[in-house]
């Protein structure tokens, strides 16, 4: 039966009604976290790895669109937003026009539909707390469920642990926040055991493409759908040369023992290998976390595993109410779904361009993506046409949540296609038809204003310590 911790913590997942599949999953890494497993991995483990880019894959039109005809889209769509202040699905925010995310994401599928005609199922992975917001912002969608197959399916959720002795976490003032998700490693989990995977065998689909709901350029193109197709693997994921903004975050590499590919997260970085995680030169790729996976061998691996595909262990310390840093420490037990990289012999990588990759984390990225720096066809597929994409970084205290961050660009994003930086510091509104031209510093003061028509940067304007405000 295990330990009394895991016992309670099964017990509380049975009665919440979670699936067995991820009862059995979440087992199996509580026992490893028992056991002092961390999930590490060590810089001394791992080499820097090479792939072929996009750019260099010539591939007939007709082989792009017949590997399009069988696949099926998933988006990730399980976040709140809640960093942004957001109570709701984040891919609920307007991004330019009055269109939402997920209005984007539907138009996009069903431009491709059309186009290549083919059936691409597009299938969102909701979180309870997602689930009823985005299927009614679908709804205006009548042509987009594709017969035989949901527009959704949900991702599960396990109890968070007490780091004290692993038992689940109880928190009377709010229940809701002794759940957690178990990262987005729980897509094969909840795809097992909603019995989607087995129905888009039998609906005749052979491989999908995943990413999340918030990167706009994510779109299932038919050029990589070939490429994937024709490479014969079973299971590969879009890279990007990391930036400067990549620093911290995780990047592949090639397991020495092994050499298979890896996906090393920050969290699974030991301290005396941070200089290593950030040195570009070395490990110079980041996932986008656009992957794509053959069906048939996905079910393969899970039905020899039990259901357990077994990816790498991530031990996230946090407090039961995040909010509040005086309530108790828990560990949640997490995932990463491009991790199932080293899961399958022969995966492989490929490296593509930053336009497949515009994640939207902070309102800083939401001012870029609003602006002229990109914009919408009629394909509603996001073209890069400033020379290159700005670095934005507003003042926290004013601009991190939506609701502030929107009051203080009541006319809309500037114009950016000229810009090369934008630093705020302190509070600015900004009116209607501002341009940033090169780099740009506002600095100090409450209440500041950029009049309508200001071209920041520009000879003659100002752009640091207050003397751009005009009126």
């Amino acid at each position: 039966m295990g330990s009394p911790g895991l016992q309670k913590a099964r017990e509380k997942m049975l009665a919440a009604g979670v699936d067995e599949v991820a009862i059995e999953t979440f087992a199996h890494y509580y026992r490893l976290l028992e056991h002092g497993e961390t999930g590490m991995i060590p810089e001394s483990t791992i080499e820097p790895v090479e792939m072929e880019s996009l750019a260099d894959v010539d591939l007939p039109a007709e082989v792009g669109a017949e590997a399009l005809r069988t696949t099926a889209v998933i988006k990730l769509n399980g976040g709140l937003g809640t960093s942004m202040g957001m109570d709701r699905a984040k891919s609920l925010l307007c991004v330019r026009r009055g269109l939402s995310f997920l209005d984007i994401i539907a138009r996009q599928v069903l431009h491709l539909r059309t186009v290549h005609g083919a059936t691409l199922p597009l299938i969102f992975m909701n979180s309870f707390r997602t689930s009823g917001d985005t299927m009614a912002a679908l709804a205006r969608y009548g042509d987009l469920p594709v017969e035989g197959l949901p527009l959704e399916f949900l991702q599960n959720k396990e109890p968070k642990l007490l780091v004290d002795d692993l038992t689940p976490a109880s928190w009377p003032r709010d229940p809701a926040l002794e759940w957690c998700p178990p990262g987005h490693g729980d897509l094969y989990t909840a795809l097992r055991g909603t019995g989607l995977l087995d129905r888009l065998l039998e609906a005749g689909y052979e491989r999908v493409f995943v990413s999340n709901s918030d990167n706009l350029g994510a779109v299932p193109d038919p050029t990589v759908a070939g490429w994937f197709a024709q490479s014969g693997a079973p299971f590969a994921i879009e890279a990007v040369r990391r930036t400067a903004s990549d620093r911290k975050g995780g990047h592949f590499a090639r397991r020495r023992s092994d050499g298979r590919i890896v996906l090393r997260e920050t969290a699974q970085t030991l301290e005396e290998d941070k200089a290593a995680l950030a040195d570009l030169e070395r490990h110079r790729f980041t996932s986008t976390n656009n992957l794509w996976f053959d069906l048939r061998a996905m079910k393969e691996a899970l039905d020899v595993r039990e259901g357990i595909l077994g990816l790498p262990m991530i031990r996230n310390v946090k407090n039961v109410d995040p909010g509040d840093k005086t309530s108790p420490e828990v560990v949640q037990i997490e995932t990463a779904m491009g991790a199932a990289i080293e899961v399958f012999e022969g995966s492989t990588l490929i490296e593509v361009g930053r336009d497949r990759f515009v994640p939207v984390k902070t309102t800083n990225d939401l001012l870029v993506l609003r602006s002229d720096v990109y914009d919408i066809g009629q394909d509603f597929v996001l073209d890069q046409v400033s020379e290159g994409i700005p670095f934005v970084d507003l003042d926290p205290e004013h601009y991190k949540l939506v609701g502030e961050f929107d009051k203080r660009f009541p006319e809309g994003a500037p114009s950016m296609r000229e810009a090369s930086s934008l630093r705020v510091s302190g509070d600015w509104t900004f009116l209607k038809g501002v341009q940033v031209v090169g780099d740009v510093a506002l600095d100090g003061g409450s209440n500041r204003r950029v009049d309508a028509g200001t071209v920041l940067g520009a000879e003659g304007a100002g752009t640091s310590g207050g003397a751009a405000t005009h009126g």
